[in-house]
């Protein structure tokens, strides 16, 4: 494997985990609000929304994976741009784990969702 610095897999790992959290929480929220509300007209922007939340969550996820598989079956050494994409990634997917977790709180608080 292309060596990466030891902070470097923990940010990875760590985002991910806070990635697939953030699409639990999505998710439960979307539960929820079908459950107590059912699909109306006043929910539908909220489900569609939840919906999109979901699917930027899922994008950083499986990027990071398949850079983090492509690093380690690199050899001698990761190519810069590899090295970009990987570093590019974990900025955008904080970036859109903090957004994300802001519009499902959002949600949550103008529902009265648990």
């Amino acid at each position: 494997m292309a060596t990466l610095p030891d902070q470097t897999i923990t940010t990875i790992f760590r985002l991910q985990q806070r990635l697939v959290a953030l699409l639990d929480t999505a998710t439960a929220a979307e539960y929820s609000l079908l459950q107590q509300f059912g699909e109306t007209q006043e929910t539908m922007p909220e489900l569609e929304a939840i919906d999109n939340v979901k699917e930027r969550l899922r994008i950083p996820y499986n990027r990071l994976h398949r850079i983090l598989q492509q690093v380690a079956e690199s050899q001698p050494a990761a190519t810069a741009d590899v090295l970009d994409f990987l570093y590019r990634t974990i900025d955008q997917g904080e970036a859109i784990a903090d957004a994300s977790e802001a519009s499902i709180q959002e949600i949550k608080r103008s529902w009265n969702l648990p």
